[in-house]
């Protein structure tokens, strides 16, 4: 058999046809999920190689093998193969199993990535924040837009936390089949390095895309920034020229991506010359106001989304909003509508006389973002409570200390998900960051709801409290294992039990 014969055996019969869905063979990508007759694609990852598992996939009742022509365990030992000869197993051999893996997942739904308009957003950061942005502008038109994100998997049908920024290729297959079952014609989605680098989007033509940015992160998986680049390219390049990318002007790598699209190029920036433009007029406490530029028209938007960078955000929302056939009018009703997202500058609301915030920054520059927005709006101290994730990337960790020391009055540096890394070891690494690690302003508790409690009780009228890092997560993961904790919910409860 070869891969096409194998396309057309996994794709849904027509309406009326003989083959039944129950009778056509399952798709996987986990030996362990497969059972009598299934196709399982063997894919080489950053942990595990795939074709390894192919013997217990067969064992398992795999038909159909789908491996890699380059791998080196391609086809499984000749003890594996005399097992199951004169057993019909029909191995199909690829140049990459990983997009073979993605075609056949769109197939074996019945494609439904070709019955909606997809929108995608990429970059370091923001890529949340602009996803939200989308489905707000198209709810204010009255349209459903299916959401696959950091925070959330929303198709309309229902809502669940996110395990991955983005998911496996099955996966967003089967949730775009609930987008379309629940009435939806557009979809807007994160693309994470990672998973452009797996190819985990390959096989879905998106109408638009947008950069947002590029900063320091993800080289425990990508090991350059050249890579992390090259990543976060492959969206772009597999754009059609009737598609549009939507690129930040103002990131010093967009002219690297707008180089190698054929898609229609839509630049956004701030107080620049750009096709999308804004200004903005005010920031304080309780949002942000800034007028949009585009095409002759000016629209003012007010958005209780703190920051110049937010705005940036508004701009590349507004992009594919725009790539998509929203006028401006509708979008900036859209815009101004959403009130807040999970632990994004999400404010941790009580009558004590100061203000919490959880946020998600767990890069430098997206400390940076946050607290020079953070600031000048402090009337008192900005007290800062933040941490490093462990076994990813540690370059950022001095980087994050010696942003932070710059702004924060007071600084209380503890863990995050140390995962299986020694959590002492990740606060050494972050210490070794600040210029003073001696200062009186600095404090260190590695226990993450001992070092919340510090920073409220330290808090007195006017001041500000960030608690960042870990955002909308709800878990800590520690060593292998996951334990309920969400920054949030612990900073309310001692609020509301503060003396």
């Amino acid at each position: 058999m070869n891969f096409d014969e194998l396309l057309k055996l996994v794709r849904p019969a027509p309406y009326g046809g003989r083959v039944r869905s129950s009778d056509r063979p399952r798709l996987c990508d986990d030996s362990r999920l497969v059972s009598a007759g299934d196709i399982f694609v063997a894919v080489k990852g950053p942990n595990f190689d795939g074709h390894n598992f192919i013997p217990p996939a067969l064992a398992n009742g795999a038909k159909y093998i789908v491996c890699q022509s380059s791998s080196s365990n391609a086809i499984p030992a000749k003890p594996v193969l005399s097992e199951v000869e004169g057993a019909g197993i029909q191995f199909v051999v690829v140049k990459d199993s990983s997009l073979a893996l993605a075609i056949l997942a769109q197939a074996s739904a019945g494609n439904p990535a070709s019955k909606l308009t997809n929108l995608a957003v990429t970059g370091t950061n923001g890529k949340t924040t602009v996803t939200f942005l989308v489905r707000s502008c198209f709810q204010a038109a009255g349209l459903k837009c299916g959401l696959i994100g950091t925070v959330i998997y929303d198709t309309g049908i229902e809502v669940e936390n996110a395990p991955l920024t983005t998911p496996g290729c099955i996966t967003i297959a089967q949730k775009q089949s609930q987008m379309l079952k629940a009435g939806a014609k557009y979809m807007v989605i994160e693309a994470s390095s990672h998973a452009l680098d797996q190819n985990r989007v390959a096989a879905i033509n998106f109408k638009a895309a947008a950069f947002t940015n590029l900063t320091g992160d993800h080289l425990d998986y990508h090991k350059t920034t050249d890579n992390y680049l090259a990543a976060k390219s492959k969206l772009f390049e597999n754009l059609a020229p009737d598609s549009t990318a939507v690129l930040n002007k103002q990131s010093t790598y967009a002219q690297q991506i707008a180089q190698c699209t054929k898609a229609k190029i839509l630049w956004y920036a701030i107080d620049d010359s750009a096709d999308l433009s804004a200004h903005i007029d005010s920031i304080d406490i309780t949002g942000t106001t800034f007028t949009l530029h585009y095409l002759g028209q000016r629209l003012r938007i007010k958005t209780p989304l703190l920051g110049r960078y937010n705005v940036a955000n508004h701009l590349a929302a507004t992009g594919l909003c725009l790539a998509a056939g929203l006028d401006l009018k509708t979008i900036a009703q859209g815009l101004s509508a959403l009130a807040a997202i999970t632990g994004r500058l999400e404010n941790v609301k009580s009558d004590a006389p100061f203000t919490v915030l959880v946020d998600y920054a767990h890069t430098d520059d997206a400390l940076y973002n946050v607290l020079s927005t953070l600031k000048p709006l402090c009337k008192a101290k900005l007290i800062v409570v933040f941490g490093c994730g462990g076994d990813r990337d540690k370059t950022k960790r001095p980087r994050m200390a010696k942003v932070v020391e710059n702004f924060a009055d007071l600084i209380i540096v503890t863990s995050d998900n140390p995962r299986t890394e020694n959590p002492d070891d990740i606060i050494t690494q972050i210490v070794a960051g600040f210029a003073n690690p001696n200062s009186s302003k600095i404090k260190v508790e590695p226990d993450r709801k001992k070092a919340i409690a510090i920073a409220i009780d330290a808090a007195s009228q006017n001041d500000v409290v960030l608690i960042a890092g870990k955002g909308h997560e709800n878990y800590q993961i520690i060593g292998s294992q996951k334990f309920p904790f969400s920054d949030k919910q612990i900073a309310l409860y001692l609020l509301q039990n503060r003396l």
